[in-house]
């Protein structure tokens, strides 16, 4: 070791006569390949060659015995000029020959756009085409159009035997970490454009990406580069969106007159089912599913109905796409019903094998039941398995003829087209008949599927309904059949859980009867209201019935903003998003951010005149127009939205005894003109103005009380039903909790916390301490001194008992408010 360190500090240079040599040897590689790749192999090359020439002699017989010359190298050019047009075969996909070979898609309904874009192509000079539409309105598609129009000989003959060629940006971006290199492989591709541009139409889709491609300091972007040719006879076509265009193209006058904008608008409903129609063939085909008629209505329609934020046709051949899929995964998988059904087996079995090494009454009784009902269903497992095992081979049967029918069609295609009518005519008079025959034969569907069939092969509109009810959050319910029935019947749904405000309830439902009856203003929420009252009368529950109508899911269906969290200015930015620059900017806004997460939902604006007056500024937009843009630029859609704005406003008015009926707690004319007069002082004129319905609540009436005290004590019933526990609750309980639980300050919430002190409280105690038992009754009366109740165990039950919910018709219940959470604090 000593030895080594001394002969290293003798050395007067580190570097020995080979470490030396490198460098010049490195040169002299690098001007026998002629290239400028990447230093590494160069450098490395002359190393290897000094342990490998002892056997080859020299460096010029090492590199002839390496498989392909010193490009074997990796890294290594060989030297030698590019061939003609590789750089354009290598970046670039020819959608001509896709289209000889069937495998671009048809186009439908942009015969103007495709005319259009012929007629640009087809000028002397500035033949560049530029097409400007929103994602997903077909831009892609009217190229693949043109080139299957190429194909078909339905083209001027000036683009006849045209190549389209689409050229693939990341490819040549690709490996052009060095500078210079994306240059020097861009220019290579231009030029072989510019050979062979009286043969070839090139496509770029986003185009807008290519005046970013490149862009460093002292270097220019692609853009620029490709500019000179433009006016030189280069045909080009390019896809981008308005916004995209304004921002490059658009900023660049030299460059703008090069192109020529082509608008792409969005197709109408009936434009996309014909496009749908086109479409069918190749997805079924795919799929392996046959697609009905009405699917492809529906598809339409709910697309332009239901999601706002993309466009058609995409929006509705993704509706199409992702249902075929859903069917062809169920064909592919176990039926929904059988792997319930084997779930189920599975609980039951494992309950068995506990309830055996148990002795007791309960158990034993159970474990016959248990016994029984597994083998029930292992019957009926036995028999679906059977029947799904028959339908999935007739399914696979069918979709195996229909691969053969499409390979067919297609063979008479290209033997039409190359001439071979012999071929032609068999595939046409023999071969595709035979296999038309082997197919069943196509059936209307029924509006509703058969509740026999575990496998269907034919998407219908209930399959697009479902999908669009995963996307949207709607529930499939009520995008089918079962909507105007409900609709019909909306306020008795209502007043199942709002009390005593049935004229705030008929004039809901008249505005979403409205709504769905397609006579609302298209630029406007569903309806809007604020809603005046005392604290606990309803407003607030009004708000989560409606959405737990209109959605099936409460929490889903109810975006709620807290308006006393805004009672400063500088905090009203916070419903839109923080400007630029500020603190919060990217997280957005809470109520734009909620909307365009949830697009159909109740919006509930709770305790507005709590929040600053500048608040009703914003609003004003989202009454007036339907949308609003938040602080990063993006529009946001409340037109599918259900605006609630409440308010305490007035409650000193409403508390008086000659505000309201004494029995019915109506409220009178006089008062409710003194409310509405005070909220007219307090809020803009501009908001009123906008808003749909301003509505006052009536005071809760006796009758009402008592209807949520006994809703109030199934909600306790319900959460004893695990443990078999019945309560007795007589009127005179009934009475106590009414008159002791509700207040004209408080309202009905009062109810939900007397319940919770003089009931839950002492029967959480029992159940502590073991006095009440699992499958016990407990009485609920009042003590002999009239200021408390007294829970009795172990009482036996009379036919008054408050049994839970799922043993007691629920229409039979008179309706409830439930306090914020819809629980019991």
């Amino acid at each position: 070791m000593l030895k080594a360190q001394s002969l290293v500090q003798k050395s007067s240079s580190p570097w020995t006569t080979a470490a030396k040599s490198v460098p010049r040897r490195t040169i002299s590689t690098a001007k026998y390949v002629r290239t400028r790749t990447r230093a590494g192999p160069l450098l490395v090359t002359p190393l290897a060659c000094v342990a490998l020439r002892s056997s080859f002699g020299t460096t010029r017989r090492l590199y002839a015995s390496v498989p392909g010359g010193a490009g074997g190298f990796p890294g290594f050019n060989m030297g030698q000029k590019a061939q003609k047009g590789e750089a354009l075969k290598e970046h670039s996909v020819d959608l001509t020959e896709l289209a000889r070979q069937g495998k671009l898609d048809p186009t439908i309904g942009r015969d103007d756009e495709i005319r259009r874009t012929i007629q640009i192509l087809s000028r002397r000079t500035k033949s560049n085409p530029v097409l400007i539409g929103p994602p997903g309105v077909g831009k892609t598609a009217i190229v693949e159009g043109l080139a299957n129009r190429i194909v078909a000989k339905e083209v001027p003959e000036s683009l006849q035997n045209k190549r389209v060629l689409s050229i693939d940006l990341a490819s040549v971006v690709a490996g052009s970490g060095i500078r210079g290199q994306f240059e020097e492989k861009f220019k290579a591709l231009i030029k072989d454009i510019e050979e062979e541009s009286e043969n070839v139409i090139c496509f770029i889709d986003e185009i807008h990406t290519l005046f970013n491609l490149g862009k460093a300091e002292g270097s220019v972007d692609g853009g620029q580069m490709i500019k000179p040719s433009l006016a030189r006879g280069l045909r080009l076509v390019g896809a981008t969106t308005p916004d995209e265009y304004r921002k490059t193209i658009g900023k660049d006058a030299a460059l703008e007159r090069r192109f020529q904008p082509v608008s792409i608008d969005e197709p109408t409903v009936g434009s996309t089912i014909s496009i749908l129609r086109g479409l069918k063939p190749r997805y079924e085909v795919h799929h392996g599913v046959e697609i009905s008629d009405s699917a492809l209505v529906t598809a339409a329609v709910y697309g332009a109905r239901y999601i706002s934020d993309r466009f058609l046709p995409d929006k509705a051949i993704d509706l199409v796409d992702e249902a075929a899929s859903a069917l062809r995964l169920a064909q592919e998988s176990k039926p929904d019903e059988l792997e319930a059904l084997e779930r189920e087996m599975m609980t039951l079995q494992i309950e068995l094998e506990s309830l055996k090494k148990e002795t007791d009454v309960f158990s034993v009784e159970r474990r016959a039941k248990v016994e029984e009902e597994l083998k029930t269903k292992r019957e009926e497992a036995s028999m679906l398995t059977r029947v799904w095992q028959a339908e999935r081979a007739r399914l696979d049967k069918i979709k195996d003829t229909k691969k053969k029918l499409e390979e067919a069609k297609y063979q008479l295609q290209v033997a039409l087209r190359q001439g071979r009518y012999d071929l032609a005519s068999r595939l046409r008079f023999a071969t595709i008949p035979d296999l038309e025959k082997q197919l069943p034969k196509e059936v209307e569907e029924p509006d509703s599927e058969s509740p026999l069939a575990m496998l269907h092969d034919r998407v219908t509109s209930n399959d697009i309904a479902r999908v669009v009810a995963k996307a949207t959050g709607i529930p499939v319910q009520n995008l089918l059949k079962g909507e105007r029935d409900r609709l019909v019947h909306m306020e008795d749904a209502l007043r199942s859980r709002v009390v005593g405000q049935d004229h705030v309830v008929a004039a809901v439902s008249d505005a979403v009867r409205i709504s769905r009856a397609g006579l609302q203003a298209p630029n406007r929420p569903v309806a809007s209201f604020l809603f005046l009252g005392p604290t606990g009368v309803g407003k607030t529950e009004l708000c989560k019935a409606l959405a737990s109508f209109l959605f099936d899911d409460e929490q889903r269906g109810l975006i709620t903003i807290n308006m006393s969290e805004y009672h400063d200015r500088h905090t009203i930015s916070r419903l839109i998003g923080a400007a630029p620059g500020y603190v919060g900017f990217e997280e957005g806004g809470q109520l734009t951010e909620a909307v365009r997460r949830k697009p159909y939902a109740v919006i509930l604006l709770d305790e507005m005149e709590k929040a600053h007056k500048d608040v009703a500024m914003i609003l004003l937009q989202i009454l007036d127009e339907g949308v609003i843009t938040d602080s990063q630029g993006r529009k946001v859609d409340f037109r599918n939205t259900i605006i609630c704005l409440t308010s305490n406003l007035g409650s000193d008015i409403l508390a008086h005894s000659s505000a309201s009926d004494p029995v019915t707690g109506e409220v009178t004319e006089e008062a409710k003109n003194e409310v509405i007069e005070r909220t007219q002082e307090y809020f803009p004129p501009e908001l009123l103005n906008r808003m749909d319905s301003l509505q006052v609540f009536n005071k809760l009436s006796r009758k009402s009380i008592l209807a949520v005290v006994d809703l109030r004590l199934h909600d306790v019933a319900e959460r004893l039903k695990p443990r078999r526990i019945q309560l007795d609750v007589d009127e005179a309980a009934k009475n106590w909790l009414a008159e002791h639980g509700y207040s004209d300050v408080y309202g009905a919430r009062a109810i939900a916390r007397i319940v919770r002190t003089d009931l839950l409280f002492p029967l959480a105690q029992k159940l502590l301490k073991g006095t009440i038992r699992d499958g016990d009754t407990v009485a609920i009366r009042v003590k002999e001194d009239g200021k408390s109740l007294d829970i009795k165990d172990n009482h036996e039950p009379d036919p008054t008992t408050v049994k839970p919910d799922s043993e007691v018709n629920p229409e039979e219940l008179p309706p409830l408010e439930n306090d914020e959470t819809g629980r019991l604090p």
